[in-house]
Parts: C-alpha cells; sequence; structure tokens
C-alpha cells in the first residue's frame, strides 16, 4: 500500500512540474525559412564529435544539409 501511494505521489509531482515547465517555458514554434530566404545559423555536433556552424560555409556555391534520426536512418 505504501509504495502504491509513493507512485501515486511520484507521478502527481512530475505531472505537476511538466505542467508548470509548460506554462513558463516559451514553446512557440520556430520561425519558418521561405524559399529564397538566407538560413539562419546554427550549430551541429559532427558525427566526428566536433560542432560545426552553417556559417563555416559561408560563400560556397552549395551546401547539402543531411540530417538523421536517433537510429542514423535518413529522414
Amino acid at each position: 500500500m505504501v509504495t502504491f501511494r509513493r507512485r501515486a505521489l511520484a507521478v502527481i509531482l512530475v505531472g505537476a512540474a511538466l505542467a508548470g515547465y509548460s506554462v513558463v517555458a516559451d514553446l512557440s514554434p520556430a520561425a519558418a525559412v521561405e524559399a529564397g530566404e538566407p538560413a539562419p545559423d546554427f550549430k551541429l555536433p559532427s558525427t566526428s564529435g566536433t560542432d560545426i556552424s552553417l556559417g563555416e560555409f559561408k560563400g560556397k556555391s552549395f551546401v547539402f544539409l543531411e540530417f538523421y534520426g536517433n537510429d542514423f536512418a535518413p529522414t
């Protein structure tokens, strides 16, 4: 019985924390980039472990971006 009460209390506290976070956090969607507009600069980790910034490729003719999910399957 005590274990059930602890789990119920934990679920209630986690739910309350998530609800509070959703109210406080800015969850507005990012602005979309229209075709022909320059992409905003961002930094992501590469497969070699170093961070790569889009700004490093400024002035290049073409930049090809390919994003992978957690399972490394192309999206």
